[in-house]
């Protein structure tokens, strides 16, 4: 067998495998800001109030970005 016959493509893969992980992160804040607003406007409903949506989309804004910075923070 020849030296490079098995590497042919493994820079490719890496490139995928960093698109994917990078494309998880992506969908991370959208995915924590809908439940951070699906919980507010639950406790809204719950406690008849009107802030409390707005307060747990900035927490999950922030939840959203956590992963985010730990992936930036890996890869240096």
């Amino acid at each position: 067998m020849k030296k490079g016959a098995g590497n042919k493509g493994d820079g490719d893969d890496n490139v995928w495998l960093t698109v994917g992980r990078y494309l998880a992160l992506l969908t991370t804040v959208p995915a924590a800001i809908f439940v951070g607003y699906g919980i507010g406007l639950g406790l809204d409903h719950l406690f008849s109030t009107h802030f409390l949506r707005f307060v747990f989309v900035v927490i999950g804004t922030a939840a959203g970005f956590v992963p985010i910075i730990w992936e930036v923070s890996r890869d240096e």
